[in-house]
């Protein structure tokens, strides 16, 4: 594959190559909720050095991997992001809930921090549970509906849910920022025990699985079904 450039949207070299995702993460770069920006622009807004990432990303030795989603229809891609991101979050919520709240009360006095970890960590699970309800009920069956019916009309109903879907999206987006700031991303202090160094190894997980399952969504899914619409 061609060396990556500036003038490439995020969002592409995601879907060209998901490995990128966690060098772009490393540098703070945002590129599920706003993935539609190149990478120049996105350098630019958020104080990184272009030059610099580039290098990163295109100093890899590994072949670049296309992802297998990328090439699925609505359906498909809505059956896999259901299976391995919303499945992932199911079963990660609980598990995490107790750690976080383990954690912050064992060592909440000499990690002052960690209660506000455990603040944003509830406020994540809180806003993200009932995100997933909503699409696996209403707005995913919907797309798939829509998908075998290209003629079918986009809803205000449905255009109403996916411009608030995507607020959601941002939102959580917000919380893992602020969780990943609090702990020096994620970096595991002398101090940690098992259970601290768990929680911080879950929460780094956490991050990675939301941003590449909202990638999926808001740069790849939900692009289609409008410009699907559009042309309708």
């Amino acid at each position: 594959m061609a060396a990556f450039t500036s003038d490439q949207i995020l969002g592409d070299i995601v879907t060209a190559d998901p490995s990128t995702t966690r060098i772009l993460s490393r540098f703070g770069i945002d590129f599920c909720c706003h993935g539609q920006r190149t990478l120049g622009d996105a350098c630019a807004a958020d104080g990184v050095d272009a030059q610099e990432l580039l290098a990163a990303l295109n100093s890899s030795t590994a072949p670049a991997q296309r992802a297998d989603w990328a090439g699925f229809d609505d359906p498909a891609l809505i059956a896999h992001i259901v299976s391995t991101h919303h499945r992932f979050l199911w079963d990660e919520f609980p598990r995490l809930a107790e750690l976080v709240d383990k954690v912050a009360r064992v060592h909440g006095r000499n990690h002052g921090e960690l209660v506000r970890v455990r603040e944003l960590f509830h406020q994540l699970r809180a806003g993200m549970e009932p995100h997933l309800r909503t699409e696996e009920t209403m707005l995913f069956p919907e797309i798939s509906l829509r998908a075998g019916r290209p003629d079918r009309p986009l809803s205000d109903e449905l255009r109403n849910e996916l411009a608030a879907n995507q607020r959601e999206h941002d939102n959580a987006g917000r919380l893992l920022a602020e969780l990943r700031e609090l702990t020096d991303g994620y970096t595991i202090p002398a101090d940690a025990c098992a259970s601290y160094t768990a929680m911080l190894s879950g929460l780094a997980d956490l991050e990675s699985d939301i941003h590449l399952h909202v990638h999926k969504e808001n740069n790849v899914l939900f692009p289609r079904v409008l410009a699907t619409a559009a042309t309708a």
